[in-house]
């Protein structure tokens, strides 16, 4: 594995954290650099676009959060209130004042809907649109939307991956639903740092070096050796493959130096007092990271705001205590990249989605929780061609179901296709090469267009 590393990075509460991008196998047989990189081709003349995914998994509480029900019985509506946003007409809860005063740059889709209560089936349905029970162990069967989106895509600027995941791929090493599935390895997502993400670890100032492991004279080394190892393949009559293979390899050791990757990485070159507005917290970073990246050409960002062993969305328990730490938190990341993207200028080319693979129940239960729920959930999306300010679909009184325009995973991810520029009716080759529709059912929501 060819990682990029930084050096340890102190920081206010004394804890030391390396941050480190996995770049891909440097090795004889498969050159997953190298593919990301050809994947990463521009195509001259195309209008940029860009998503930043704020996946949150476990499955965020749609009726504590963006579909709140005030006048139901309090077991429903749960400890939270509403607030007005200023769009009129439109609340959301108390503990997202950022997010209520930007209400006018992102719209909620209330009526999403789906079958399955398991997390990583749903995950999988829901980031891939294919239903595929007991996911979990063997694999991921379909390529998730960043995936795709690398492969029909490419990376908007040259040099620059075109899918990276922050800090990493859901399930790294099992690979649930942020892979490629079916497609080349080429289109797995780049890991933007670490192997965990919490309020322990914080993305403050990564200097993107060679690890210490793999040298300027070691990586030299290798060149040689394919070097050596293309000469004898000449021989064989196999050059045309192995040329292509030792180009392959300079492109690859040109990204690892790269200046304008290392900068992408930079934090020090953001002006402190946006890195306050972000947070200077896990999350904040990462959404402020997410910004520089697709900035400066990458085209798909997922930001995971989960790790099992510290917080995730699956509030089974204590809700009420969970969602007030985790609220404002989330606000302030979320809310402050939506006004950065509009103060960018980068709002109609870059899409903000943030949902989950499902909601939470309409009743809390015993344990001051909420269980899984996929018979009602949300979704909010900001910019990408989405105009603001509007609800599409209601749920019933308790939010437990849709009770107008019911929509699926692969309503949500047509949405987001279409802003991306992808015809979400396209199909790509499976390992066969047979043809597999991006999303076997699903329209964009056009309300969001128009």
């Amino acid at each position: 594995m060819l990682t990029i590393q930084g050096r340890g990075v102190r920081m206010g509460d004394g804890l030391t954290r390396r941050s480190f991008l996995r770049i891909g196998a440097l090795g004889l047989a498969g050159l997953t650099l190298a593919d990301l990189l050809r994947a990463a081709e521009t195509q001259p003349g195309r209008r940029r676009r860009a998503v930043i995914l704020y996946w949150m998994a476990g499955g965020p509480s749609h009726i504590d959060t963006y579909d709140m029900k005030p006048n139901a019985p309090e077991s429903v509506r749960g400890p939270f209130r509403p607030v007005a946003t200023n769009v009129p007409g439109i609340q959301i809860c108390e503990l997202m004042p950022r997010q209520a005063r930007i209400a006018d740059k992102f719209s909620l889709i209330r009526s999403l809907t789906h079958t399955n209560y398991n997390h990583f089936d749903a995950a999988h349905w829901v980031q891939t649109g294919y239903h595929e029970p007991n996911v979990m162990g063997r694999g991921q069967p379909y390529p998730s939307q960043g995936s795709v989106v690398s492969m029909l895509r490419g990376a908007n600027e040259r040099g620059m991956p075109p899918y990276v995941c922050i800090p990493e791929a859901y399930g790294a090493a099992r690979g649930f639903y942020q892979k490629s599935g079916f497609l080349s390895s080429a289109h797995n997502p780049l890991n933007a740092g670490g192997a965990a993400l919490s309020e322990r670890f914080h993305i403050n100032r990564p200097e993107l070096t060679l690890s210490p492991e793999l040298t300027v004279q070691r990586v030299e080394d290798r060149r040689e050796l394919q070097r050596r190892i293309e000469g004898a393949a000449r021989s064989a009559e196999h050059s045309g493959a192995v040329q292509t293979m030792d180009r392959s390899y300079q492109r690859a050791f040109e990204l690892v130096t790269s200046p304008r990757v290392q900068e992408a990485f930079d934090f020090g070159r953001e002006p402190a007092r946006l890195q306050d507005r972000y947070g200077r917290h896990a999350w904040g970073q990462a959404a402020l990271l997410a910004r520089r990246l697709v900035e400066r050409g990458v085209t798909f960002v997922t930001i995971n705001h989960f790790e099992a062993e510290i917080d995730w969305w699956d509030d089974h328990y204590n809700i009420e205590t969970n969602l007030r730490r985790r609220l404002p938190i989330y606000d302030q990341a979320l809310g402050t990249l939506i006004e950065d993207l509009y103060d960018r200028g980068l709002a109609d080319e870059v899409l903000v989605a943030a949902f989950g693979e499902f909601g939470r129940g309409p009743q809390v239960d015993g344990y001051a929780g909420r269980g899984h729920w996929a018979r009602a959930w949300h979704a909010l999306l900001a910019g990408g061609g989405v105009q603001g300010g509007r609800v599409v679909g209601a749920t019933t009184s308790n939010a437990g179901e849709p009770r107008d325009r019911a929509m699926g995973p692969g309503d949500l991810l047509a949405t987001i296709y279409h802003a991306v520029g992808i015809d979400p009716h396209a199909t790509v080759p499976n390992r066969e090469g047979r043809p597999v529709p991006l999303v076997p059912t699903g329209e964009p929501v056009r309300e969001l267009f128009q």
